[in-house]
């Protein structure tokens, strides 16, 4: 490692401190008293606020009301930077109170105009497949709080031209197809939920609920969403249609592979049949067998449906 990557680095190490010593520095990177001090003085140069604390029992300590220090990119990670910027483009809302546009001129601005020309071209170039979205979401940055920090919050929500009222502490927040999605554990039904989050039209905090830990939710996995009434399913699918799954699926769903033999496993639970079935049909030829019967005999009726929607338009 040269100095300069040594440096940055220590400017990334520091940042997440209130004080530390030379022998901190001098163990972690496997450098000397002296470079330790010189190491130190060229971090003070540009511009981190260091300051030390003298006597037996001294330190180094760093100021955190001011800005952190400015941390190092390479080429190569500017450019990932501002590749993630112009995916932001495509979302209506963002947990995020800022606008795309006016990030990425403050970003390019950062740039010598020879790197800036470049990344333009960059973006010329890049043609992502995205889904646009365009519909908006006034209270997702409350979603991500409220996850976060572990909150339970009462919203409402409208379904159908239905107003309806939920408890719920949020664990998952997912964009699908152009949408917003949170995943909540609904309190008062003990079961979780998927929202979404354009239909939230009001949310505040609720503190007469008892919060869990976020770690909990996440530990259980599929679990979560399994009731006693579920039904599991196994579907085989041919190999060009693995590309299929990794597109879209869901937790309740896994991929195997045995026997030479691609197999979809999971389970549904009651009223989510022609969810079910709908999310296979996009499979078509692909399907080697399905398991169990009725999930074949619920494919096999909504293929017959579309069918007759088709012959008679």
């Amino acid at each position: 490692m040269n100095k300069s990557e040594r440096i940055n680095e220590m400017m990334i190490f520091l940042n997440e401190k209130d004080s530390f010593n030379l022998k901190d520095l001098m163990e972690k990177y496997g450098i000397s008293k002296s470079t330790a001090l010189r190491d130190i003085e060229a971090l003070e140069r540009i511009g981190m606020p260091i300051y030390s604390q003298v006597g037996r029992n001294g330190y180094y300590g760093l100021l955190h009301h001011r800005l952190l220090s400015p941390i190092l990119f390479d080429t190569d990670e500017v450019k990932a930077l501002y590749f993630s910027m112009l995916t932001l483009r495509s979302y209506e809302s963002t947990p995020f109170h800022l606008s795309v546009e006016a990030l990425i001129k403050k970003f390019e601005k950062c740039l010598s105009t020879e790197k800036k020309e470049r990344f333009q071209k960059i973006e010329k170039v890049f043609s992502l497949s995205i889904y646009q979205q365009n519909k908006h979401c006034e209270y997702l940055d409350i979603i991500l709080q409220t996850a976060i920090e572990e909150k339970v919050c009462t919203l409402k929500y409208i379904k159908n031209c239905n107003e309806m009222t939920y408890n719920i502490q949020f664990f998952n927040i997912t964009s699908n197809h152009g949408q917003w999605y949170a995943t909540g554990f609904d309190m008062e039904n003990s079961r979780p939920v998927v929202l979404r989050c354009d239909r939230i039209s009001q949310i505040e905090i609720n503190l007469e609920y008892s919060s869990q830990k976020l770690e909990k939710f996440l530990d259980m996995g599929s679990d979560l969403y399994k009731t006693n009434s579920s039904i599991e399913f196994e579907v085989e699918i041919s190999e060009k249609a693995v590309d299929l799954f990794y597109k879209e699926h869901y937790p309740s769903m896994k991929l195997t592979f045995e026997n030479n033999c691609h197999k979809i496993r999971g389970f549904y639970n009651t009223n989510e049949e022609e969810f079910i079935a709908n999310y296979f049909l996009v499979y078509g030829e692909g399907i080697q067998s399905i398991y169990p019967k009725s999930l074949k005999q619920l494919i096999v009726k909504r293929l017959e449906n579309l069918k007759n929607f088709v012959e008679n338009i």
